[in-house]
């Protein structure tokens, strides 16, 4: 068997695109491998800042022969008289026969012509050299470059290319710009640590050979090693760092060799909020800070970074940060002291001078009409003077501190210094973390606001977003959504469910979109129909993806029908409820119990003419044109339900209302099968209304929870 081995030398390569290329490789190249009939034992993928390499072990030294049955031309058509036509020979010339190797035979649709095609295996050496060049120049990122003439995008310059078939070079050649780079098995290595280049033997060499060469090519195994010196270096210090995962990708992505250097700063700093310290540390410098406890999050006045530099010279590195860490928190202290100078509310007026959106004004704009949507939902809520004041109050100055100094400096800390710099001007505790909170969540992963101030001003803000980008007509189409509208509407309903909150959101969009296209001049009816639209399927989505609800019985909630729709977007917890609660009972076994009962009344019944609201059976079933103790049976049971549905209705206890329904199902069996059944679609016209009716009021009750017609019996 042989190995393989690729390794592409460049520039300083950005740590994103290192991720994103080693995760390619990492899939495309055993798929390329497996289309060219090639099987391999391994596939290792390796990445440093200056190299990105591949070793595939357990290599065929060729394919395997292949042999296949090609169906060409009608016999009709290749053949005449007996002797071959121009179909015949252009088939045979392009499989590479003679004639004499055709064959006719019979298929469903008539006599065509075969040939039974032998087609030895190329050597992997062959196939390899076409594969390297479409690894390299399909690699896909941001910002990629093309050189000179070249066609090839990479991230960065092309440098070197090793590229070894077991221990022997296989020649190979990139189009770098004007420079056209050849294979060898020349490798740099640490610029600092080992300055000389190293020779690699044989290709399963290459990561031994490396580490000579102070070279750790495993991003796994660097990250391992950053992880044990940082926290060992902590522990020294006598504190605690958390090993924030997109910080350790990242210097796991910028070093070749990794040594965990402490550094520290003056104790002047720590008056800083935390908040802003470790923002300079980790997102600026890439530093690991390092606080007191794992509970108590105060700061200790060190750091630890990874360099990529010679570990000796720990002290000399540890200086270099030092200096660049007490500017940057200079900066911050200044920054922070200079917003503090005046209060929250003072900024304001400054965010006329931010654009929210160029056809939509500025920020000041939005926050006036997140300040109106938040009032629409206190007045919805029915909420007290003093919690409506709060909001009112922390929607007002939800942005202000996207104009501070810091927030411009340090865009990470919105809502962040917000919620510090209105405690420090007065505010209340609870609008200040509103402030904070109404950002929240910012990511997939993230809390949910907790304070029902930071609630509604959080859905009043995303409600504006929403409503004046789609009133736009900037619908997001496809994987492209630049204004992050899903998240948004999908923050909006995780935050009801989240809170409890009820919330009518079919009035508010109504409400709101109304009054957006009075003061834009678009159509009110449009823009409220695409909303509704827009947040079914958001419901849809979260139900089956996060709630983990079937999909039919996610369609039994939502249906088709207005009905439905319309109840889903004027109470969002009782459609959740009802989602929830109907997955509940399938796993339970009670939905087996009454489906088919309910199930067959709601077929028939659509073969009627009652309407999904009647629920009282007194004034629509005339007890006269009872034939058979079934109907009447059936009768006196939906009499009975009735008050049992509608106590259901009323406090949401569809508990209740399944017991009745799995209670009636015995009856309406025997209305069906038993020995007094009958035949709903009875010649006569007015005694099979009246069982059609029987059939439909059932059916509406039981739509008081969903449509069992949707629902899939064997699913």
């Amino acid at each position: 068997m042989t190995a393989f081995l690729l390794e592409v030398g460049t520039e300083e390569l950005p740590a994103s695109f290192l991720s994103g290329a080693i995760a390619q490789w990492r899939s495309r190249i055993p798929q390329t491998l497996e289309a060219n009939s090639l099987k391999a034992e391994t596939v290792e993928v390796f990445g440093t800042p200056r190299r990105l390499a591949v070793l595939i072990t357990g290599l065929p030294s060729q394919q395997p022969d292949k042999e296949e049955e090609i169906k060409g031309p009608p016999a009709q058509a290749a053949f005449k008289d007996g002797q071959p036509t121009k179909a015949a020979e252009g088939f045979a010339k392009k499989q590479g026969v003679e004639l004499s190797a055709l064959e006719v035979r019979s298929t469903d649709k008539g006599d065509f012509v075969f040939v039974n095609k032998k087609t030895a295996g190329r050597p992997v050496a062959e196939i390899l050299t076409e594969l390297v060049p479409q690894w390299v120049w399909n690699l896909e990122g941001k910002r990629l470059m093309r050189w000179g003439s070249g066609d090839g995008r990479f991230s960065r310059p092309i440098r070197w290319l090793v590229a070894l078939l077991d221990g022997d070079i296989l020649p190979l050649e990139l189009q770098n710009g004007e420079k056209i780079v050849k294979s060898d098995r020349i490798s740099p290595t640490h610029r600092v640590l080992h300055p000389e280049p190293v020779s690699i033997s044989h290709a399963t060499e290459y990561v031994n050979t490396l580490r000579s060469g102070y070279v750790i090519v495993s991003p796994e195994e660097r990250e391992k090693i950053i992880v044990e010196q940082v926290k060992t270096a902590v522990q020294k210090l006598g504190g605690f760092t958390e090993i924030y995962p997109d910080l350790l990708e990242e210097t796991t992505n910028l070093v070749e060799y990794p040594s965990a250097v402490v550094g520290k700063f003056e104790d002047e700093f720590l008056k800083l909020p935390t908040e802003v310290s470790t923002t300079v540390m980790v997102t600026h410098q890439r530093y690991f800070p390092v606080f007191k406890t794992a509970e108590n999050q105060e700061l200790l006045p060190k750091f630890v970074t990874v360099s990529n530099g010679d570990p000796v010279k720990s002290d000399i590195i540890a200086v270099g940060n030092e200096r660049v860490i007490r500017a940057r928190l200079a900066d911050g202290r200044f920054f922070y002291e200079a917003d503090l100078a005046k209060p929250l509310e003072s900024f304001l007026p400054q965010l006329e001078t931010v654009t929210f959106q160029e056809d939509l004004g500025s920020v000041r704009g939005k926050v006036e009409r997140v300040v109106n949507i938040a009032n629409l939902i206190s007045q919805q809520l029915q909420l007290a003077e003093n919690q409506s004041h709060k909001i009112q109050r922390a929607a007002l100055l939800c942005k202000a501190d996207l104009v501070t100094q810091m927030v411009y400096e340090f865009p990470e800390l919105q809502g962040i210094m917000g919620e510090k710099y209105a405690l420090a001007s007065g505010e209340d505790a609870e609008v200040g973390k509103a402030i904070f909170e109404h950002y929240l969540p910012r990511n997939a992963d993230d809390i949910l606001p907790e304070t029902l101030t930071g609630q509604i001003v959080g859905i009043a803000d995303r409600l504006d977003t929403l409503i004046s980008i789609f009133g736009l007509g900037l619908i997001p189409s496809g994987s492209s959504d630049p204004f992050a509208l899903r998240r948004a509407a999908n923050a909006i309903i995780n935050i009801t469910w989240f809170s409890n909150l009820q919330i009518n959101l079919e009035k508010l969009l109504e409400q709101i979109a109304t009054n957006f296209a009075s003061a834009f001049n678009k159509d009110a009816k449009s823009l409220i129909s695409t909303l509704r639209e827009f947040f079914l399927q958001r419901i849809r989505t979260l139900l089956q993806e996060e709630k983990q609800i079937d999909y039919d019985l996610v369609n039994a909630v939502l249906g088709d029908d207005q009905e439905y729709t319309e109840r889903a977007l004027q109470d969002l917890l009782d459609v959740r409820d009802r989602a929830i609660y109907l997955q509940q009972i399938r796993k339970d076994g009670t939905l087996e119990k009454i489906y088919e009962t309910i199930n067959r009344s709601t077929r028939l019944a659509a073969q009627g003419d009652l309407d999904f609201q009647q629920l009282e059976p007194k004034t629509l079933i005339n007890p006269q044109l009872f034939q058979k103790s079934s109907e009447s049976a059936f009768y006196n049971a939906l009499v009975e339900l009735v008050p049992q549905t509608q106590t259901a209705q009323q406090t949401r206890n569809y508990q209740l209302l399944i017991a009745a329904l799995e209670k009636i199902a015995p009856t309406v069996s025997k209305f069906f099968d038993g020995e007094d059944s009958v035949l709903v679609m009875d010649p006569d016209v007015n005694i099979k209304r009246n069982r059609l009716n029987l059939l439909g009021l059932l059916r509406n009750h039981s739509r008081v929870l969903a449509d069992f017609g949707a629902i899939v019996k064997n699913l």
